[in-house]
């Protein structure tokens, strides 16, 4: 049975995962550090397999999608050098099964075509795809499987730490459900701000979407603090946590040899 390694790089955290088969049998989700050597990442990378029970011989394979482009190289010199793989990186030219109707295909994400592939293979199309990352990204996917392009915004993190740079008298906060949307001070006006504004948007972004894709489109959320706002909403139908690593999962299998 293939043993896969799926590493999705972001601007915020470096999201791995590990497949026995079609199954996530270990994941870990690390901060992402520009600063950090192919060395570094190599150990780690090789310390986190190791501590899943793995050696070497059982890796069949690695698939890495990037979003920092100063960091693609070193992770995937990390793979070759210390997980003896050449890393399979989701880019211009890798069979995806999807069609990408945006005005010039290479600007779209890796994560976000990854997604839409993950979206189109276990769920279907037309849906809106919704990514809660460092960025907060709206994605359209018909059923055909054409992705068409989609929304970005801030990611909730980033407005946070926005509102403490540039207001004097606001403070860096912890992102937690206040208890009302009505907040009585600082702190909970701020979450409530961010939290329920995003909720917000979120459900006022999911209808515009489906007046243009129909009204059978799906919603599936995920991304870090993608859990956070669908507590909040009934329009998120599908919270799928490791929805870019199960694309990256599929590219893979597309690909392989």
């Amino acid at each position: 049975m293939t043993m896969l390694l799926t590493i999705d790089l972001g601007n915020t955290n470096l999201t791995i995962g590990l497949y026995q088969g079609e199954t996530l049998v270990h994941h870990w989700r690390l901060a992402t550090d520009q600063t950090r050597m192919p060395d570094e990442y190599g150990l780690q990378l090789l310390g986190l397999l190791t501590n899943a029970g793995r050696t070497l011989s059982d890796l069949t394979g690695i698939c890495l999608a990037s979003v920092v482009p100063p960091l693609t190289g070193r992770v995937a010199q990390a793979c070759r050098e210390y997980l003896n793989q050449d890393p399979l990186v989701v880019d211009a030219g890798v069979k995806t099964g999807i069609r990408i109707r945006y005005e010039d295909p290479k600007a779209v994400g890796a994560d976000r075509v990854a997604d839409a592939v993950a979206v189109l293979h276990l769920y279907g199309g037309p849906a809106c795809i919704i990514d809660f990352g460092t960025a907060t990204t709206f994605n359209a996917l018909t059923k055909e499987g054409d992705y068409l392009g989609g929304a970005i915004t801030a990611g909730i993190n980033l407005a946070a730490e926005a509102l403490f740079t540039h207001a004097a008298k606001l403070p860096r906060i912890d992102l937690q459900r206040p208890p009302s949307v009505i907040g009585r001070n600082t702190t909970h006006a701020m979450q409530s701000g961010l939290i329920f504004g995003y909720v917000a948007m979120t459900e006022g972004m999911v209808e515009r979407f489906r007046k243009e894709l129909g009204p059978q489109m799906k919603v599936i959320a995920t991304g870090g603090l993608a859990e956070l706002v669908a507590k909040e909403t009934p329009v998120i139908q599908i919270h799928a946590p490791w929805l870019t690593l199960d694309g990256l999962r599929i590219i893979w299998e597309l690909n392989r040899p």
